[in-house]
């Protein structure tokens, strides 16, 4: 017999995105009863890159996502990447632990394919759900579930509902409403990203390579002056390509930067064969903002575990978080079916409190070797040098992949594989 707290599922997961819809997926296949609360209807949009790393591509395939070309999925060989007077191509590398190709969905698909799939693994999925804010024991501040507020089909609002569980997963997005009402509040000495993208017609969207554009200028190449950040150009296959432009700050201090009009001012200056035009853009320009290297803690505080962008789970080297917010879904679930199997309170909250160490052991010390990274390449001048003279230098560009694009061995590999962990492994976690 295992814990038995009352309530109306064995968990209940506060957002649908990649990380909700995994920890709901894994938690299901352990045969739990996880309901999970979704304030939209799909299909819904999310700011986004679209493209997942080997990593994130591991994860999937852990879940048994199919990934059929015909539904929207684009394989990748690796990265280009163009800066300095160069241009280079870094094919991802074929490991023990991960895939040697990488994929590109759009969130508007993505999303729903892996909320669809936790259905059917089991997860009781409810849409058009709003969550205002958690239901707390008031001697023990500890989260009993949540409040929430439907949405009629009609886009009316519905009915005021709460619901309980044992165990809550708040992972809502970078908001973390849920974390922020308990009283978990984000880190300002953590790095903070911004991104902004839109999607064009294109005769680029069956380029089987993702690019990083590391210097975008108001004018001419070479011949005008930098603008801040750095874009990208994922392929989609659909006659679409997802095109953006991201910055970092080693802070989460807001910059009195405008992203959109730097995005137009970049695109302005692309090249025409690109065929980036206003006829062609497909949907607005958004942007959002990119919570790093756990910028909020604690991850698992009194009933409830932080998953994804509301914990702070994009990577300060490259601006990724769909591959950790899958990551933090399964090991998530684990730990909570260890707690849930628990014959008492005692037991289900020591269980609870291994989610913590075990993201750090994971990301911890890797995390702040980026946060070291980010200090660097925000400073122009250093980024200019390092993209000049690194570039033309294979070798080195090659322990550079591996290490921003989390692409190492943990254990063995080659010897850069067990340079960078050894690195992880002496910096103190994040």
């Amino acid at each position: 017999m295992g814990f038995t707290g009352e309530g109306d599922a064995d968990a209940i997961v506060v957002g649908a995105g990649p990380g909700g819809s995994a920890t709901a997926h894994h938690l299901a296949q352990h045969g739990h009863h996880v309901i999970v609360l979704e304030k939209a209807v799909f299909p819904r949009d999310k700011v986004c890159g679209d493209g997942l790393t080997p990593g994130a591509v591991r994860e999937l395939i852990s879940m048994g996502v199919p990934m059929d070309p015909a539904d929207g999925w684009m394989r990748n060989k690796g990265l280009r990447v163009i800066g300095g007077g160069h241009e280079i191509h870094l094919p991802w590398p074929e490991t023990a632990s991960f895939p040697n190709y990488g994929m590109a969905k759009a969130r508007t698909g993505l999303d729903e394919a892996l909320a669809r799939h936790a259905q059917r693994s089991g997860a009781e999925l409810r849409e058009g759900t709003t969550v205002t804010g958690p239901i707390v024991d008031e001697r023990s501040g500890r989260i009993l579930g949540v409040r929430a507020r439907t949405t009629n089909p009609d886009g009316t609002r519905g009915e005021q509902i709460e619901l309980r569980a044992p165990v809550v997963v708040d992972a809502g997005g970078v908001s973390a409403r849920i974390a922020t009402a308990m009283g978990i509040e984000k880190a300002e000495n953590r790095p903070m990203g911004v991104a902004v993208r839109t999607y064009f017609r294109s005769p680029r969207h069956d380029d089987e390579w993702m690019e990083s554009q590391l210097e975008l200028w108001d004018g001419p190449r070479e011949r005008s002056n930098l603008l801040p950040g750095y874009g990208w150009i994922f392929a989609l296959g659909d006659g679409t390509v997802n095109v953006g432009l991201g910055s970092v700050s080693s802070t989460a201090r807001a910059t009195r930067l405008d992203y959109k009009d730097l995005f137009r001012t970049w695109m302005r200056n692309a090249p025409a064969s690109w065929e980036f035009t206003e006829e062609n853009q497909v949907g607005e320009l958004r942007s959002a903002a990119l919570p790093m290297a756990f910028n909020r803690k604690p991850l698992y505080s009194k009933g409830l575990l932080l998953v994804g962008d509301a914990g702070g789970m994009v990577s300060p080297f490259n601006g990724e978080g769909i591959g950790y917010a899958l990551m933090a879904g399964r090991i998530a679930a684990d730990v909570v079916s260890q707690s849930l199997a628990r014959t008492s309170g005692y037991g289900h909250e020591k269980a609870l409190r291994a989610y913590p160490a075990a993201m750090e052991a994971e990301l911890g010390g890797y995390w702040t070797l980026g946060r070291g990274f980010v200090k660097l390449i925000e400073h122009p001048a250093v980024m200019r040098v390092c993209t000049k003279y690194g570039l033309p230098r294979p070798l080195l560009m090659k322990f550079v992949h591996k290490l921003l694009s989390d692409g190492f061995e943990r254990r063995g590999g080659e010897t850069m594989d067990q340079i960078i962990a050894a690195l992880t492994r002496l910096v103190p976690a994040s």
